[in-house]
């Protein structure tokens, strides 16, 4: 790279000056007309374009999507796309509310072949386009500015003639100045006049002119002032769609579609996922997601995505990224361990509230709404912390550590995770809880059977009496205390020398109703100081309470 960049590489200055924009102040309230162009432009910018089973494919995952203007192909491009359109047409796979798209262009027999294709189609939508900016004027074409007008004007003429000639098709007309974005704005808006002249359209039956950022040259809000001024100045504003298509040259096609929206635009032409030439097309699923978060209907749904994520790599071969926004399979997964703690911490309060609110800590999209579970929210490794792997075992098991045992049994997981270098799952957690808790574990000491609970007389003191098998040795155990797990501690004390002193116990219900398990968990004090925790299952509170001294003692032993 160049360390004085400014020797080779000029910077683009909008020759527009909008002192008054209005779009810095607006909002979207709803979603915009959608179409995709997956199956045409992100097609041909394929490596090995789709044949006709993985065009069908993707056809109908877009109809089942909400999609009612799709470009389906460049029918005068090749037989394949010419066929595929006849398919489409003659199989009666087009809805109603559906309109086909076909692109063109501007040359008679291109043009005659493009409505030979459509042929029969209720409804269609016929885009013509031609490159307008100076690059492409000088060095592309050596044509000058009259000249590029007459070659549009000769295509949207044809357009016009071969329509008539099948007045049983609902026919509209897109034009694209197609080089827009770096396209003089005063010729830009000379040469969609000059076609709305040829075309004459009314609000009845309004023209599309799609502006695209065919290549991204400038920053999105340099793209807006150029729609919002051409919408200004447009004389028949209330017979044309403004449409745009980002490409992503930059990196911000999906801030551009959006600030064009709120520009005046109210079309946005893109792919699933942004393919598309060079870095693709504008993202529609983020796109309409974006919208969905701010409790904007897209009119497009997603409730599956899993499912829309494989038919797209499926067809164009090319492989989502993980991190791809709302659709990569780690997009709502939390490693980092305050990230972790703070979305644990967030469903709690969502389970509290129980508004039907989403207000979740980094998790700007419910993945239940886009079919994902919550499994794989969280997930741990060496960088994960005590609300992780809280989060897995209450997700996995139902057990709701206490802070003091979620600190602890962090530690574990951590070393684990240092030493096995990679990603822990649920089975690796539950097992290493397992391991560090003695969770009935049998092995060392062995509740066999007691009777707990039962008050000396009518005072408060209460007596266990029971079985306990202490590696190979049964020992009948007698305890007194002020409860249950006080005089489970005296009779392990007593019969084994244990000595622990209580410093916090905690119990809950792993589910509801008369088949519930019952949780406990107890953290104890050894006389040097050290600490060890206890955890017990069982059907029954009080024996769960019982494991869970068993559990503290192996702990020592």
């Amino acid at each position: 790279m160049l360390k004085n960049p400014e020797t080779k590489y000029r910077p683009f200055i909008s020759p527009i000056e909008l002192p008054d924009r209005q779009w810095p102040n607006k909002r979207l309230t709803k979603a915009p007309r959608w179409l995709s162009t997956d199956l045409r432009d992100g097609n041909q910018a394929l490596a090995n374009p789709m044949d006709v089973e993985r065009k069908l494919r993707f056809y109908d995952m877009l109809i089942a999507s909400g999609f009612k203007e799709i470009e389906v192909a460049f029918p005068s491009a090749s037989q394949i796309e010419f066929d595929f359109v006849r398919a489409l047409i003659e199989g009666d796979r087009i809805p109603e509310d559906v309109a086909i798209q076909v692109l063109t262009q501007s040359r008679a027999d291109l043009i005659a072949r493009t409505f030979e294709s459509l042929q029969g189609a209720r409804k269609a939508i016929v885009h013509l386009y031609n490159a307008t900016a100076p690059l492409f004027r000088r060095v592309v074409f050596g044509m000058e500015r009259h000249e590029i007008v007459d070659l549009a004007i000769t295509g949207v003429t044809a357009m016009l003639k071969e329509s008539l000639k099948r007045p049983d098709t609902d026919w509209t007309f897109e034009y694209s100045p197609e080089t827009f974005c770096f396209t003089e704005p005063d010729f830009a808006l000379e040469i969609c006049e000059r076609v709305l002249d040829v075309w004459q359209p009314t609000a009845d039956r309004p023209a599309i002119l799609n502006l695209p950022a065919t290549v991204e040259v400038a920053m999105p809000n340099v793209y807006a002032d150029q729609i919002e001024w051409f919408c200004r100045n447009i004389s028949r504003r209330d017979a044309v769609i403004i449409s745009v298509h980002p490409h992503n040259d930059r990196g911000t096609a999906v801030a551009s579609a959006e600030q064009a929206l709120l520009a005046g635009a109210e079309r946005v032409e893109g792919c699933l996922f942004g393919n598309g030439e060079r870095t693709g097309n504008v993202d529609l699923v983020t796109l309409a997601m974006n919208l969905y978060t701010q409790g904007i209907d897209p009119e497009l749904y997603f409730p599956s995505i899993r499912e829309v994520v494989s038919t797209v790599e499926y067809c164009n071969g090319i492989t989502l990224h993980p991190r791809h926004p709302y659709a990569g399979e780690l997009v709502h997964t939390a490693f980092s361990g305050s990230h972790q703690d703070a979305i644990r911490k967030g469903f709690a309060a969502h389970e509290r509230r129980n508004d039907g609110i989403w207000e979740m800590p980094y998790l700007p999209v419910d993945p239940a709404d886009i079919g994902e579970s919550y499994e794989a929210v969280i997930r741990v490794n060496s960088q994960s912390g005590k609300g992780g792997v809280a989060w897995v075992i209450e997700q996995d098991k139902g057990l709701k550590l206490p802070r003091a045992m979620q600190v602890d049994f962090s530690r574990c997981i951590q070393l684990l995770a240092d030493e096995t270098k990679r990603e822990l799952t649920a089975e690796d957690i539950w097992s290493e809880f397992v391991r560090s808790y003695h969770v009935d574990d049998i092995s060392i000491f062995a509740l066999l059977d007691y009777e707990g609970g039962l008050r000396n007389g009518g005072g408060a003191e209460r007596i266990f009496t029971g079985r306990i098998r202490h590696r190979d040795r049964d020992i009948a155990v007698t305890g007194r205390g002020n409860g249950l797990v006080s005089s489970v501690l005296a009779a392990m004390a007593d019969a084994f020398g244990v000595d622990l002193n209580v410093v916090d116990y905690q119990e809950h219900a792993l589910r509801r109703g008369a088949d519930a398990k019952a949780a406990a968990y107890l953290q104890c004090v050894r006389p040097d100081g050290s600490e060890v925790f206890g955890v017990g299952i069982d059907d029954d509170v009080a024996t769960a309470t019982v494991k869970a001294v068993l559990s503290a003692a192996s702990a020592g032993d």
